[in-house]
């Protein structure tokens, strides 16, 4: 039998070689009109492609066929995708509508929570649309902490998480308000009735490459996108479209207000949430231009319902700046050297979404400042 164009592509090396070139081509994507053009930014955004590289294999290459179901994170402590919320744990896996499956685990304390399935990816038609959601509030638990969810196209009897036909991944939040006093959810996934082997395919590979060079070019087209949209109202925080959001992966549970900060040395962004609403949490993280979240393992990069500080009315003021602006406002956000990019103010199951006001000051009027 001669071999198929994907056999004699793997043979001959053009394969490999196409893979290449085309990763080398994306590299001009950090180049297009509005992106920043110093060394730093630039540098960040080569190390977000190689980011993207590493979640676009993981997630299209080992991970990628639906028939043998996995979790991998496409956002984690150094995967950072489309503003991360720095308070959450995601966990991904690719499924099929074609197929029903079984995800068990522990629940955990985790604050928040939700099982959403999905339909399209950054790969594909650069969204991520919901097919079905399941929240951790209306999740049946055994007695025993333990808990089995249905995912299918059709109903099934207790914890149902719906899928349609073209639903192609799965995406867990869990939210912490104190990673240091919750425990987090334990889960497996496993596909009903399974058959065949999980054994390499040449074309599903070859297929699987292509994958992972769209989602590369997929997902940073996108926020570069989003970031230009965003320059419209730099150093504001109005509510986003929230469509706009859930289609991109966002959770209908969460309302989105997102924006653009940029601050000289000498300035500082004031941010007031100045009434709090009845919810579940709320945080307002900041991140570098590519809208990957600061690296909050070492430095403050988001404030939670739970961190904050509160004025004795309630409300609460954030500053963001390139130095600590004192004892006065404990809720800092540090810039950690950068000088521009992405923010995001979470209201996550709030009875109503207030404005959030924000204020471009300079830095040495924080100490006079009402």
């Amino acid at each position: 039998m001669s071999p198929s164009p994907a056999e004699k592509r793997i043979l001959d090396g053009s394969l490999w070689h196409d893979f290449c070139d085309r990763l080398k081509a994306a590299g001009d994507l950090l180049l297009r009109e509005g992106t920043p053009d110093d060394a730093f930014d630039r540098a960040e955004g080569y190390r977000y492609l190689t980011r993207l590289l590493r979640a676009g294999l993981e997630s299209q290459i080992e991970f990628g066929d639906p028939r043998f179901p996995g979790f991998y994170q496409l956002s984690n402590e150094t995967i950072k995708i489309g503003n991360d919320n720095p308070d959450n744990v995601y966990w991904n896996t690719t499924i099929s509508g074609a197929y029903e499956y079984r995800l068990s685990g522990t629940r955990g304390s985790v604050h928040y929570l939700s099982f959403g399935t999905r339909s399209g990816g950054y790969e594909a038609d650069g969204e991520m649309k919901p097919t079905g959601q399941l929240d951790g509030t209306d999740l049946k638990i055994e007695p025993d902490g333990t808990f089995e969810i249905a995912v299918s196209c059709e109903p099934r009897p207790g914890n149902w998480l719906p899928m349609r036909p073209e639903t192609s991944h799965l995406l867990v939040r869990e939210t912490f308000l104190d990673r240091s006093l919750e425990e987090e959810a334990r889960l497996k996934i496993e596909r009903v009735d399974p058959d065949g082997t999980n054994r390499l395919d040449v074309e599903n590979f070859e297929a699987g490459l292509q994958r992972t060079l769209s989602f590369v070019e997929g997902t940073a087209n996108k926020f570069i996108d989003w970031m230009n949209r965003y320059s419209a109202h730099i150093n504001q925080l109005p509510s986003d479209d929230q469509e706009t959001c859930q289609r991109a992966g966002g959770d209908k549970n969460i309302h989105y207000l997102q924006s653009y900060w940029k601050l000289e040395p000498d300035e500082a962004l004031v941010v007031d949430a100045r009434r709090i609403p009845n919810c579940s949490s709320w945080n307002l993280q900041i991140s570098n231009y590519w809208m990957e979240s600061l690296d909050y393992r070492y430095h403050r990069a988001c404030v939670n319902k739970h961190n904050a500080v509160y004025n004795p009315d309630g409300s609460v003021r954030i500053v963001i700046a390139h130095q600590d602006p004192g004892e006065r406002y404990p809720n800092w956000l540090e810039t950690t050297g950068h000088r521009l990019g992405g923010m995001l103010f979470r209201w996550i199951e709030a009875d109503e979404h207030p404005p959030v006001e924000t204020r471009l000051v300079k830095f040495a009027d924080l100490a006079g400042l009402d």
